[in-house]
Protein backbone atom coordinates (compact mmCIF):
# COMPACT_ATOMS: atom_id res chain seq x y z
CA UNK A 1 0.00 0.00 0.00
CA UNK A 2 1.31 3.45 -0.93
CA UNK A 3 1.91 5.93 1.85
CA UNK A 4 1.49 9.74 1.75
CA UNK A 5 3.06 12.41 3.86
CA UNK A 6 -0.16 14.51 3.68
CA UNK A 7 -2.39 14.13 6.71
CA UNK A 8 -5.95 12.98 6.36
CA UNK A 9 -7.24 10.33 4.04
CA UNK A 10 -3.94 9.91 2.27
CA UNK A 11 -4.67 12.26 -0.70
CA UNK A 12 -4.54 16.01 -1.13
CA UNK A 13 -8.03 17.54 -0.38
CA UNK A 14 -9.58 19.81 -2.96
CA UNK A 15 -9.88 23.23 -1.24
CA UNK A 16 -10.63 25.30 -4.32
CA UNK A 17 -13.77 27.48 -4.05
CA UNK A 18 -16.49 25.90 -6.17
CA UNK A 19 -17.63 27.70 -9.27
CA UNK A 20 -21.21 27.50 -8.00
CA UNK A 21 -20.24 29.99 -5.32
CA UNK A 22 -19.81 32.62 -7.98
CA UNK A 23 -23.07 31.84 -9.71
CA UNK A 24 -24.96 31.64 -6.44
CA UNK A 25 -24.14 35.17 -5.58
CA UNK A 26 -26.14 36.49 -8.51
CA UNK A 27 -24.87 39.23 -10.71
CA UNK A 28 -21.25 40.23 -10.92
CA UNK A 29 -22.05 43.25 -8.86
CA UNK A 30 -23.44 41.04 -6.12
CA UNK A 31 -20.41 38.73 -6.40
CA UNK A 32 -18.04 41.62 -6.28
CA UNK A 33 -19.76 42.89 -3.14
CA UNK A 34 -19.57 39.42 -1.61
CA UNK A 35 -15.83 39.03 -2.27
CA UNK A 36 -14.84 42.57 -1.62
CA UNK A 37 -15.06 43.81 -5.17
CA UNK A 38 -12.68 41.21 -6.65
CA UNK A 39 -12.99 40.75 -10.37
CA UNK A 40 -14.17 37.37 -11.73
CA UNK A 41 -11.12 37.02 -13.97
CA UNK A 42 -8.93 37.17 -10.94
CA UNK A 43 -10.77 34.29 -9.35
CA UNK A 44 -10.51 32.24 -12.49
CA UNK A 45 -6.76 32.84 -12.51
CA UNK A 46 -6.60 31.81 -8.86
CA UNK A 47 -8.46 28.63 -9.63
CA UNK A 48 -6.06 27.80 -12.47
CA UNK A 49 -3.09 28.37 -10.18
CA UNK A 50 -4.64 26.11 -7.60
CA UNK A 51 -5.06 23.39 -10.22
CA UNK A 52 -1.40 23.67 -11.15
CA UNK A 53 -0.34 23.48 -7.50
CA UNK A 54 -2.60 20.49 -6.97
CA UNK A 55 -1.15 18.67 -9.97
CA UNK A 56 2.40 19.39 -8.77
CA UNK A 57 1.47 18.11 -5.33
CA UNK A 58 0.11 14.89 -6.82
CA UNK A 59 3.32 14.38 -8.79
CA UNK A 60 5.39 15.00 -5.67
CA UNK A 61 3.29 12.46 -3.82
CA UNK A 62 3.85 9.82 -6.53
CA UNK A 63 7.61 10.42 -6.48
CA UNK A 64 7.62 10.32 -2.69
CA UNK A 65 5.73 7.04 -2.64
CA UNK A 66 8.20 5.55 -5.14
CA UNK A 67 11.12 6.67 -2.98
CA UNK A 68 9.43 5.23 0.11
CA UNK A 69 9.01 1.89 -1.67
CA UNK A 70 12.68 1.92 -2.75
CA UNK A 71 13.69 2.80 0.78
CA UNK A 72 11.70 -0.11 2.18
CA UNK A 73 13.30 -2.48 -0.35
CA UNK A 74 16.76 -1.21 0.57
CA UNK A 75 15.99 -1.62 4.25
CA UNK A 76 14.78 -5.20 3.75
CA UNK A 77 17.86 -5.98 1.66
CA UNK A 78 20.20 -4.60 4.32
CA UNK A 79 18.37 -6.52 7.06
CA UNK A 80 18.59 -9.78 5.09
CA UNK A 81 22.31 -9.24 4.47
CA UNK A 82 22.98 -8.51 8.13
CA UNK A 83 20.95 -11.55 9.20
CA UNK A 84 22.92 -13.83 6.88
CA UNK A 85 26.37 -12.58 7.97
CA UNK A 86 28.47 -15.13 9.80
CA UNK A 87 30.78 -12.40 11.14
CA UNK A 88 29.63 -10.38 14.12
CA UNK A 89 28.60 -6.73 13.58
CA UNK A 90 28.28 -3.96 16.21
CA UNK A 91 27.23 -0.41 15.36
CA UNK A 92 28.01 2.13 18.11
CA UNK A 93 27.57 5.85 18.53
CA UNK A 94 30.50 8.16 19.07
CA UNK A 95 30.44 7.51 22.84
CA UNK A 96 30.71 3.72 22.51
CA UNK A 97 27.04 2.85 23.20
CA UNK A 98 25.54 0.06 21.10
CA UNK A 99 23.01 1.16 18.46
CA UNK A 100 22.61 -1.98 16.35
CA UNK A 101 23.90 -5.59 16.31
CA UNK A 102 23.33 -8.48 13.93
CA UNK A 103 22.01 -11.98 14.55
CA UNK A 104 25.50 -13.50 14.55
CA UNK A 105 26.52 -11.51 17.61
CA UNK A 106 23.27 -12.32 19.41
CA UNK A 107 23.82 -16.02 18.84
CA UNK A 108 27.47 -15.69 19.81
CA UNK A 109 26.87 -14.09 23.22
CA UNK A 110 23.31 -15.37 23.85
CA UNK A 111 21.64 -11.96 24.44
CA UNK A 112 18.75 -10.17 22.71
CA UNK A 113 19.00 -6.90 20.86
CA UNK A 114 16.87 -5.16 23.49
CA UNK A 115 19.39 -6.10 26.18
CA UNK A 116 22.32 -4.87 24.10
CA UNK A 117 21.01 -1.62 22.72
CA UNK A 118 22.32 1.38 24.66
CA UNK A 119 24.94 -0.61 26.60
CA UNK A 120 28.63 0.35 26.40
CA UNK A 121 30.35 -1.91 23.93
CA UNK A 122 33.26 -2.50 26.33
CA UNK A 123 30.91 -4.51 28.59
CA UNK A 124 30.81 -7.28 25.98
CA UNK A 125 34.45 -8.20 26.54
CA UNK A 126 35.68 -10.76 29.04
CA UNK A 127 38.88 -9.28 30.49
CA UNK A 128 40.06 -5.85 31.47
CA UNK A 129 42.72 -5.68 28.77
CA UNK A 130 40.10 -6.26 26.06
CA UNK A 131 37.74 -3.72 27.62
CA UNK A 132 40.49 -1.09 27.79
CA UNK A 133 41.40 -1.74 24.16
CA UNK A 134 37.75 -1.28 23.20
CA UNK A 135 37.64 2.05 25.07
CA UNK A 136 40.67 3.18 23.09
CA UNK A 137 38.61 2.84 19.91
CA UNK A 138 36.50 5.84 21.00
CA UNK A 139 39.10 7.87 22.87
CA UNK A 140 40.34 10.04 20.00
CA UNK A 141 38.26 12.74 18.33
CA UNK A 142 38.69 11.05 14.97
CA UNK A 143 39.69 7.40 15.61
CA UNK A 144 41.67 5.61 12.94
CA UNK A 145 40.72 2.33 11.35
CA UNK A 146 41.78 -0.75 13.36
CA UNK A 147 42.51 -4.04 11.56
CA UNK A 148 42.69 -7.57 13.01
CA UNK A 149 42.71 -6.68 16.69
CA UNK A 150 42.27 -9.85 18.74
CA UNK A 151 40.05 -9.35 21.80
CA UNK A 152 38.13 -11.73 24.05
CA UNK A 153 34.34 -11.55 24.07
CA UNK A 154 32.25 -13.21 26.75
CA UNK A 155 30.46 -16.15 25.11
CA UNK A 156 26.99 -17.38 25.84
CA UNK A 157 28.35 -19.97 28.27
CA UNK A 158 30.46 -17.39 30.12
CA UNK A 159 33.76 -18.48 28.64
CA UNK A 160 36.07 -15.92 26.98
CA UNK A 161 36.23 -16.44 23.22
CA UNK A 162 38.92 -14.82 21.04
CA UNK A 163 37.60 -12.65 18.20
CA UNK A 164 39.55 -10.82 15.50
CA UNK A 165 37.93 -7.35 15.28
CA UNK A 166 38.04 -4.61 12.67
CA UNK A 167 36.94 -1.11 13.73
CA UNK A 168 35.94 1.58 11.19
CA UNK A 169 34.70 5.15 11.88
CA UNK A 170 31.10 5.90 10.83
CA UNK A 171 30.70 9.40 9.34
CA UNK A 172 27.70 11.57 8.54
CA UNK A 173 27.00 13.14 5.17
CA UNK A 174 29.03 16.18 6.18
CA UNK A 175 32.01 14.09 7.28
CA UNK A 176 31.30 14.37 10.98
CA UNK A 177 32.04 11.38 13.22
CA UNK A 178 28.79 9.83 14.42
CA UNK A 179 30.04 6.47 15.65
CA UNK A 180 32.05 3.31 15.01
CA UNK A 181 31.35 0.05 13.23
CA UNK A 182 32.96 -3.12 14.63
CA UNK A 183 33.10 -6.32 12.62
CA UNK A 184 34.84 -9.51 13.67
CA UNK A 185 35.22 -13.22 13.24
CA UNK A 186 35.77 -15.81 15.98
CA UNK A 187 39.43 -16.79 15.90
CA UNK A 188 38.62 -20.32 17.07
CA UNK A 189 37.22 -21.23 13.65
CA UNK A 190 40.27 -19.80 11.91
CA UNK A 191 42.60 -21.63 14.24
CA UNK A 192 40.76 -24.90 13.75
CA UNK A 193 40.86 -24.46 9.98
CA UNK A 194 44.55 -23.59 10.12
CA UNK A 195 45.27 -26.57 12.37
CA UNK A 196 43.40 -28.90 10.02
CA UNK A 197 45.29 -27.48 7.04
CA UNK A 198 48.60 -27.83 8.82
CA UNK A 199 47.80 -31.38 9.89
CA UNK A 200 46.86 -32.29 6.32
CA UNK A 201 50.12 -30.78 5.10
CA UNK A 202 52.14 -32.74 7.66
CA UNK A 203 50.31 -35.95 6.74
CA UNK A 204 51.01 -35.31 3.07
CA UNK A 205 54.71 -34.74 3.77
CA UNK A 206 54.90 -37.86 5.91
CA UNK A 207 53.11 -39.92 3.27
CA UNK A 208 55.48 -38.63 0.61
CA UNK A 209 58.48 -39.60 2.74
CA UNK A 210 56.98 -43.01 3.37
CA UNK A 211 56.38 -43.59 -0.33
CA UNK A 212 59.95 -42.56 -1.08
CA UNK A 213 61.20 -44.92 1.61
CA UNK A 214 59.02 -47.73 0.27
CA UNK A 215 60.36 -47.18 -3.24
CA UNK A 216 63.89 -47.13 -1.84
CA UNK A 217 63.26 -50.43 -0.06
CA UNK A 218 61.85 -51.94 -3.25
CA UNK A 219 64.97 -50.87 -5.15
CA UNK A 220 67.13 -52.24 -2.33
CA UNK A 221 65.26 -55.55 -2.54
CA UNK A 222 66.01 -55.84 -6.24
CA UNK A 223 69.65 -54.96 -5.58
CA UNK A 224 69.90 -57.56 -2.80
CA UNK A 225 68.38 -60.18 -5.06
CA UNK A 226 71.00 -59.47 -7.72
CA UNK A 227 73.87 -59.43 -5.21
CA UNK A 228 72.69 -62.68 -3.62
CA UNK A 229 72.54 -64.32 -7.02
CA UNK A 230 76.04 -63.14 -7.88
CA UNK A 231 77.45 -64.25 -4.50
CA UNK A 232 76.06 -67.73 -4.86
CA UNK A 233 78.59 -68.79 -7.51
CA UNK A 234 81.82 -67.74 -5.73
CA UNK A 235 80.57 -69.29 -2.49
CA UNK A 236 80.04 -72.55 -4.37
CA UNK A 237 83.61 -72.27 -5.68
CA UNK A 238 84.96 -71.75 -2.16
CA UNK A 239 83.07 -74.77 -0.82
CA UNK A 240 84.21 -76.93 -3.72
CA UNK A 241 87.83 -75.88 -3.31
CA UNK A 242 87.75 -76.47 0.44
CA UNK A 243 86.50 -79.99 -0.12
CA UNK A 244 89.25 -80.58 -2.70
CA UNK A 245 91.92 -79.22 -0.33
CA UNK A 246 90.59 -81.49 2.39
CA UNK A 247 91.09 -84.50 0.12
CA UNK A 248 94.56 -83.28 -0.85
CA UNK A 249 95.43 -82.84 2.80
CA UNK A 250 94.61 -86.48 3.49
CA UNK A 251 96.83 -87.58 0.61
CA UNK A 252 99.72 -85.36 1.73
CA UNK A 253 99.40 -86.70 5.24
CA UNK A 254 99.62 -90.25 3.89
CA UNK A 255 102.66 -89.37 1.76
CA UNK A 256 104.51 -87.68 4.60
CA UNK A 257 103.91 -90.57 6.90
CA UNK A 258 105.27 -92.93 4.23
CA UNK A 259 108.37 -90.83 3.68
CA UNK A 260 109.04 -90.46 7.39
CA UNK A 261 107.72 -93.86 8.39
CA UNK A 262 110.53 -94.95 10.72
CA UNK A 263 112.17 -92.25 12.80
CA UNK A 264 115.52 -94.00 12.92
CA UNK A 265 115.77 -94.18 9.13
CA UNK A 266 114.91 -90.52 8.44
CA UNK A 267 117.57 -88.57 6.62
CA UNK A 268 119.07 -85.87 8.82
CA UNK A 269 118.52 -83.24 6.13
CA UNK A 270 114.79 -84.10 5.78
CA UNK A 271 114.32 -84.21 9.52
CA UNK A 272 115.91 -80.80 9.94
CA UNK A 273 113.83 -79.37 7.11
CA UNK A 274 110.71 -80.88 8.65
CA UNK A 275 111.44 -79.21 11.95
CA UNK A 276 112.35 -75.92 10.31
CA UNK A 277 109.16 -75.72 8.26
CA UNK A 278 107.01 -77.00 11.13
CA UNK A 279 105.37 -79.55 8.92
CA UNK A 280 103.81 -81.37 11.85
CA UNK A 281 102.19 -78.13 13.16
CA UNK A 282 100.87 -77.33 9.68
CA UNK A 283 99.34 -80.79 9.32
CA UNK A 284 97.68 -80.41 12.70
CA UNK A 285 96.21 -76.98 11.79
CA UNK A 286 95.00 -77.90 8.33
CA UNK A 287 91.84 -79.71 9.40
CA UNK A 288 90.66 -76.98 11.86
CA UNK A 289 91.36 -74.32 9.23
CA UNK A 290 89.41 -76.22 6.63
CA UNK A 291 86.59 -76.77 9.09
CA UNK A 292 86.40 -73.02 9.77
CA UNK A 293 86.43 -72.21 6.08
CA UNK A 294 83.69 -74.73 5.46
CA UNK A 295 81.56 -73.38 8.28
CA UNK A 296 82.01 -69.76 7.10
CA UNK A 297 81.17 -70.64 3.51
CA UNK A 298 78.09 -72.62 4.58
CA UNK A 299 76.91 -69.75 6.78
CA UNK A 300 77.43 -67.32 3.91
CA UNK A 301 75.50 -69.68 1.66
CA UNK A 302 72.63 -69.73 4.15
CA UNK A 303 72.61 -65.93 4.31
CA UNK A 304 72.58 -65.66 0.53
CA UNK A 305 69.79 -68.21 0.36
CA UNK A 306 67.81 -66.22 2.90
CA UNK A 307 68.38 -63.01 0.94
CA UNK A 308 67.13 -64.65 -2.21
CA UNK A 309 64.05 -65.97 -0.45
CA UNK A 310 63.36 -62.64 1.22
CA UNK A 311 63.86 -60.33 -1.76
CA UNK A 312 62.79 -62.41 -4.72
CA UNK A 313 59.20 -62.87 -5.81
CA UNK A 314 57.88 -66.23 -4.64
CA UNK A 315 56.71 -68.27 -7.58
CA UNK A 316 55.65 -71.20 -5.42
CA UNK A 317 53.82 -69.79 -2.42
CA UNK A 318 52.18 -73.06 -1.44
CA UNK A 319 55.14 -75.07 -0.28
CA UNK A 320 55.58 -76.70 3.11
CA UNK A 321 58.32 -75.05 5.18
CA UNK A 322 59.47 -75.13 8.78
CA UNK A 323 58.20 -72.02 10.58
CA UNK A 324 60.65 -72.56 13.46
CA UNK A 325 63.61 -72.27 11.08
CA UNK A 326 62.18 -69.07 9.58
CA UNK A 327 61.78 -67.61 13.09
CA UNK A 328 65.40 -68.42 13.91
CA UNK A 329 66.63 -66.87 10.68
CA UNK A 330 64.58 -63.68 11.26
CA UNK A 331 65.89 -63.36 14.83
CA UNK A 332 69.50 -63.80 13.69
CA UNK A 333 69.18 -61.12 11.02
CA UNK A 334 67.59 -58.55 13.33
CA UNK A 335 69.96 -59.32 16.21
CA UNK A 336 73.02 -58.94 13.99
CA UNK A 337 71.82 -55.63 12.53
CA UNK A 338 71.12 -54.17 15.98
CA UNK A 339 73.57 -51.76 17.59
CA UNK A 340 72.94 -52.88 21.17
CA UNK A 341 72.47 -55.95 23.32
CA UNK A 342 68.99 -57.18 22.37
CA UNK A 343 68.28 -60.54 24.02
CA UNK A 344 65.86 -62.90 22.30
CA UNK A 345 64.67 -66.07 23.99
CA UNK A 346 62.83 -68.49 21.69
CA UNK A 347 61.07 -71.55 23.13
CA UNK A 348 59.79 -73.30 20.02
CA UNK A 349 59.44 -76.91 18.81
CA UNK A 350 62.06 -78.00 16.34
CA UNK A 351 59.44 -78.60 13.62
CA UNK A 352 56.49 -76.33 12.83
CA UNK A 353 55.36 -77.26 9.33
CA UNK A 354 53.11 -74.71 7.62
CA UNK A 355 52.07 -74.15 4.01
CA UNK A 356 52.83 -70.91 2.19
CA UNK A 357 55.74 -68.67 1.29
CA UNK A 358 58.74 -68.84 3.56
CA UNK A 359 60.10 -65.56 2.13
CA UNK A 360 56.91 -63.63 2.86
CA UNK A 361 56.62 -65.16 6.32
CA UNK A 362 60.24 -64.20 7.02
CA UNK A 363 59.31 -60.63 6.13
CA UNK A 364 56.46 -60.73 8.67
CA UNK A 365 58.61 -62.21 11.43
CA UNK A 366 61.48 -59.79 10.83
CA UNK A 367 59.03 -56.88 11.03
CA UNK A 368 57.65 -58.09 14.37
CA UNK A 369 61.09 -58.72 15.84
CA UNK A 370 62.40 -55.36 14.55
CA UNK A 371 59.44 -53.52 16.08
CA UNK A 372 60.12 -55.21 19.39
CA UNK A 373 63.78 -54.21 19.14
CA UNK A 374 62.78 -50.57 18.51
CA UNK A 375 60.13 -50.57 21.26
CA UNK A 376 62.63 -51.71 23.90
CA UNK A 377 65.26 -49.12 22.98
CA UNK A 378 64.87 -47.29 26.29
CA UNK A 379 65.03 -50.36 28.51
CA UNK A 380 68.06 -51.30 30.58
CA UNK A 381 67.83 -54.96 29.51
CA UNK A 382 65.84 -55.13 26.25
CA UNK A 383 64.43 -58.54 25.64
CA UNK A 384 61.93 -60.48 23.55
CA UNK A 385 60.37 -63.82 24.44
CA UNK A 386 58.98 -66.04 21.66
CA UNK A 387 56.75 -68.96 22.57
CA UNK A 388 54.31 -71.22 20.74
CA UNK A 389 51.06 -73.10 21.30
CA UNK A 390 49.38 -75.74 19.13
CA UNK A 391 45.67 -76.47 19.22
CA UNK A 392 42.91 -77.33 16.76
CA UNK A 393 45.29 -77.60 13.82
CA UNK A 394 46.70 -74.09 14.43
CA UNK A 395 50.06 -72.84 15.59
CA UNK A 396 50.11 -69.60 17.59
CA UNK A 397 53.38 -67.73 18.07
CA UNK A 398 53.60 -65.15 20.88
CA UNK A 399 56.10 -62.28 20.76
CA UNK A 400 56.30 -60.56 24.18
CA UNK A 401 58.71 -57.65 24.72
CA UNK A 402 59.48 -55.62 27.84
CA UNK A 403 59.00 -52.19 26.26
CA UNK A 404 56.56 -49.44 27.16
CA UNK A 405 53.61 -51.03 25.38
CA UNK A 406 51.15 -49.53 22.90
CA UNK A 407 48.77 -46.69 23.73
CA UNK A 408 45.05 -47.33 23.34
CA UNK A 409 44.77 -44.64 20.65
CA UNK A 410 47.53 -46.26 18.56
CA UNK A 411 46.35 -49.81 19.20
CA UNK A 412 43.25 -49.32 17.05
CA UNK A 413 45.29 -47.90 14.14
CA UNK A 414 48.34 -50.14 14.41
CA UNK A 415 47.69 -52.06 11.17
CA UNK A 416 46.49 -49.06 9.13
CA UNK A 417 48.60 -48.23 6.05
CA UNK A 418 51.11 -45.39 6.52
CA UNK A 419 50.48 -45.19 10.27
CA UNK A 420 53.70 -44.98 12.25
CA UNK A 421 54.86 -43.54 15.56
CA UNK A 422 58.44 -43.19 14.36
CA UNK A 423 59.91 -39.89 13.12
CA UNK A 424 59.75 -39.02 9.45
CA UNK A 425 62.37 -40.95 7.50
CA UNK A 426 62.71 -43.75 10.08
CA UNK A 427 59.48 -45.61 9.43
CA UNK A 428 57.22 -46.05 6.41
CA UNK A 429 54.10 -47.14 8.29
CA UNK A 430 53.71 -50.05 5.86
CA UNK A 431 55.44 -52.89 7.72
CA UNK A 432 52.60 -54.06 9.95
CA UNK A 433 49.98 -53.30 7.31
CA UNK A 434 51.78 -55.48 4.74
CA UNK A 435 52.43 -58.14 7.38
CA UNK A 436 48.74 -58.22 8.28
CA UNK A 437 47.83 -58.81 4.63
CA UNK A 438 50.45 -61.56 4.23
CA UNK A 439 49.21 -63.42 7.30
CA UNK A 440 45.60 -63.17 6.12
CA UNK A 441 46.57 -64.62 2.72
CA UNK A 442 48.14 -67.55 4.59
CA UNK A 443 44.85 -68.20 6.36
CA UNK A 444 46.07 -66.83 9.69
CA UNK A 445 45.64 -63.82 11.89
CA UNK A 446 47.97 -61.19 13.34
CA UNK A 447 46.91 -59.39 16.54
CA UNK A 448 48.47 -56.93 18.99
CA UNK A 449 47.76 -56.24 22.65
CA UNK A 450 49.43 -55.05 25.85
CA UNK A 451 50.78 -57.37 28.53
CA UNK A 452 49.45 -56.94 32.10
CA UNK A 453 53.00 -56.69 33.42
CA UNK A 454 53.98 -54.18 30.74
CA UNK A 455 55.17 -54.36 27.18
CA UNK A 456 53.51 -55.35 23.92
CA UNK A 457 52.29 -58.81 22.92
CA UNK A 458 51.93 -59.82 19.26
CA UNK A 459 50.24 -63.11 18.41
CA UNK A 460 50.63 -64.81 15.02
CA UNK A 461 48.22 -67.65 14.18
CA UNK A 462 48.78 -69.95 11.20
CA UNK A 463 47.26 -73.28 10.15
CA UNK A 464 49.59 -76.24 10.46
CA UNK A 465 50.38 -78.30 7.40
CA UNK A 466 48.55 -81.65 7.35
CA UNK A 467 50.80 -84.50 8.39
Amino acid sequence: MKRSLVAGSGSVPDKRPPLDALSASGSPAEAGSAFGGVDEAVWIEVIHKMDEVYNDLLQYEVVLEEKNAALEDSQQFIESVLASMSDILIVCNRHGAIDEVNDSLRRFIGQDEGELRGRPVCELFADEASRQRARDFFSAARPATVQDCELRIMGRDGSPLPVSLNCTPRLSGTGKLVGMVLTGRPVGELRRAYHALRQAHEDLKRTQQQLLQAEKMASLGRLVAGVAHELNNPISFVLGNVLAIRRYTARLQTYLEAVHDEPGQRAPELEALRQELRIDRIMQDLNPLLDGMTEGAERTRDIVDGLKRFSAIDRSADQVFNLAAVVGRAVRWVARSGLRDFAVKADLPSELPVIGSSGQMQQVLMNIVQNACDATAGCEAPSLEISAEQHDGMIVLYFADNGSGITEANLARLFDPFFTTKPVGQGTGLGLSISYGIVERHGGRLEAANRPQGGALFSLSLPLAPS
